[in-house]
């Protein structure tokens, strides 16, 4: 994801750029019949994850076979034909995000390269904070970059490496990257899953059959059948071969860190993530939100999808009614075009409308995940005064988003966080809401069922909210001279 703030936004700065989004979702699995239709299988479930393209690569023992195309996995990846040419027991997918930068397929992944060793394809999701740093070394010793994606540094690493195995090769090239990745590669000799000492980025590890499959969320595996075995752990390397299971841990021990925000937002709820229900902490933070910071009014609104869980924790600690106040349309897509600048405002009613018969003369509590520029929040807090609210009060199941996350979550740079240029008062002013809350950063970790930050540190990476970030960020740091074109390139998710 080579790229500094600002962000480009292809949707031109519609309400979808105003949510964080994690930015790909990754599955793998080893020694299954038609491996690739059952990662197509975990990739629709974890399309959440990634909408603009996805990717599957597999292995038959002899070569590798790789289709990759843009839109969602229904369409490119449920065609008979498709799945055909896929052929092999070993198989690893992707489904990604592009809201920056080059869409191009050639970014689309699983990547793949032929090395000494021979093939290599390798699906990411993280984001690497030195990727440019590294990438201008490579391209001095002469690799030549047939991507922007800044998952392409990986495999120059490991093809360019003076050690000898392939693993030794592997673990080289991680212990010269830094950031945050969950890796699955398919080698000729096995498949490979890893994560990063910090364990940002989620990644599990399930069995079907005699079969092993990795996976970005527990849901993949729920899809395919498989049953769960264990997170692959931070700083962990997994290789599944003809010898077997065997697990690596070549980094020194530290404190892990993974995103706090995959328990906000980023996971489906019915997910399991550090061995907690998401769905559950999710309305345990709706709760703990009841606690800070109650209202009195007639009934709790979630903005949907997202802020259903919370807003039932929230209803449920407040004894207030939950009611669906607004109405999602699923059916309609980013690429939905907007017939001239007369109706362009009327946008987000695409996907959201309000139910008038039961918010008219009510005092609302609507609740939503975060705020990001603010764009929607004001847009729907107005569909609901324009539909006869009589209040509108908007309570956040997050602390304000102040800081630009570099590990793999699209966000706009910080002077486009609303939470980072304004206060609370003047964010609910902006947005023409009653009153406006957020859920403290200790009601975050209480509801994680953690005390909060400790002694030692946070955690988990709560980046976004503190600006604490538990990695160097090489490239923003040191951004060289004529870079600045190359660095608002791809995000690899």
């Amino acid at each position: 994801m080579l790229t500094t703030h600002p962000f480009h936004y292809e949707d031109g700065g519609s309400e979808d750029g105003d949510h964080l989004r994690e930015e790909c979702g990754v599955v793998g699995i080893y020694g299954a019949d038609t491996a690739a239709a059952v990662v197509a299988l975990g990739l629709h479930a974890l399309q959440h994850r990634g909408q603009e393209a996805a990717g599957i690569t597999s292995w038959d023992g002899h070569q590798f076979h790789t289709h990759r195309a843009s839109g969602h996995v229904a369409g490119n990846f449920d065609r008979d034909d498709v799945i055909r040419r896929l052929p092999g027991q070993v198989a690893c997918g992707h489904v990604r995000y592009a809201t920056t930068g080059d869409t191009a397929l050639r970014n689309v992944q699983p990547l793949y390269a032929e090395l000494f060793s021979g093939g290599f394809a390798v699906s990411h999701n993280g984001n690497l904070s030195n990727a440019m740093h590294l990438r201008r070394q490579l391209v001095r010793r002469g690799a030549i970059f047939q991507s922007t994606s800044d998952t392409e540094v990986i495999i120059h690493l490991v093809a360019l490496s003076s050690y000898r195995t392939l693993l030794d090769r592997f673990i080289d090239a991680l212990k010269q990257i830094e950031g945050a990745y969950s890796l699955v590669c398919l080698t000729p000799e096995g498949m490979i899953a890893c994560r990063d000492p910090l364990g940002i980025r989620p990644l599990v590890m399930g069995r079907v059959g005699d079969a092993y499959i990795f996976a970005s969320e527990t849901v993949a595996l729920d899809m395919v059948g498989a049953s769960f075995i264990r997170q692959v752990e931070p700083g962990e390397i997994v290789i599944v071969s003809d010898r077997g299971v065997r697990s690596h841990r070549p980094f020194a021990a530290v404190r892990p860190r993974p995103c706090i925000f995959e328990h906000v937002y980023f996971s489906r709820p019915d997910s399991i993530v550090d061995g907690t229900s998401v769905y559950s902490v999710r309305k345990r933070i709706g709760a703990e939100l009841a606690r800070e910071n109650p209202v009195d009014a007639d009934m709790v609104v979630p903005v949907p999808d997202s802020g259903v869980p919370a807003a039932i924790g929230y209803a449920q600690e407040s004894r207030l009614p939950f009611e669906l106040g607004i109405i999602r349309s699923h059916y309609v897509g980013r690429t939905f075009i907007q017939p001239g600048d007369g109706i362009r405002h009327l946008g987000v009613k695409l996907k959201h409308n309000a139910n008038r018969s039961l918010i008219e003369g009510k005092r609302l509590v609507l609740i939503d995940d975060s705020i990001v520029r603010g764009t929607t929040s004001l847009k729907i807090v107005e569909m609901m005064k324009d539909a006869g609210a009589r209040e509108v009060h908007m309570r956040i199941a997050s602390p304000p988003t102040r800081h630009s996350c570099f590990y793999g979550v699209d966000t706009p740079e910080r002077a486009k966080l609303l939470a980072a240029q304004m206060s609370v008062a003047e964010m609910a002013d902006y947005i023409k809401v009653d009153s406006l809350a957020f859920l403290s950063i200790d009601g975050l970790y209480r509801a994680l069922g953690e005390e909060g930050r400790d002694a030692e540190g946070p955690q988990h990476c709560d980046a976004c909210f503190t600006g604490d970030y538990p990695t160097h960020l090489t490239d923003q740091e040191d951004v060289a001279p004529g870079d600045q074109l190359s660095l608002l390139g791809e995000r690899a998710a």
